[in-house]
């Protein structure tokens, strides 16, 4: 199963560098986060689940643009489902990302990365923010995506849906 989803990866993506350090198939690095409604937990507390891990800022136009589509497609869709979205905010103080997720209109919840620590995890620093990360039930990635670009937000779902069913 988990080369379907590196060919499928390296089909419809590409295998470019996009500045990600982890690959499909990799084990997603583990990591303690803060929500924006002060409640804290770790990624592997979601083992079991599909995890979405949405990176984001108040400040990116495409992660404006994209997140309305996960609201829909994604979280109201499969929340009860076994699927976790988490928006995952670069570097802005609390005040900032409620506002932020107040205005874009999202119900999923939002993580603070301060340092952009969590996003260095996956991607260099210097690197957009607008990307997915897609793990499976056993905390391997299964999708990665870059920007938002239709054909792969499709296949990120189509791959979400296979993996949840």
């Amino acid at each position: 199963m988990k080369l379907f989803y590196v060919l499928l990866f390296s089909v419809f993506v590409g295998a470019e560098d996009r500045g990600f350090y982890v690959n499909v198939g990799d084990l997603a690095p583990d990591f303690n986060m803060k929500f924006s409604d002060g409640t804290q937990t770790k990624l592997s507390d979601f083992r079991g689940k599909i995890v979405v891990l949405q990176f984001t800022a108040s400040w990116c136009s495409v992660c404006r643009l994209e997140m309305p589509h996960l609201e829909k497609d994604l979280w109201r869709k499969y929340k009860d489902n076994g699927l976790i979205l988490i928006g995952i905010d670069r570097d802005e103080p609390l005040e900032t990302v409620l506002k932020f997720k107040n205005d874009v209109g999202i119900t999923y919840p939002l993580a603070l990365d301060p340092n952009a620590d969590i996003f260095g995890l996956y991607a260099n620093k210097e690197s957009g923010v607008t990307r997915n990360v897609v793990i499976d039930t056993t905390g391997n990635i299964i999708f990665l995506t870059r920007l938002f670009e239709e054909k792969e937000y499709q296949n990120m779902i189509r791959v979400i849906e296979k993996a949840l069913y």
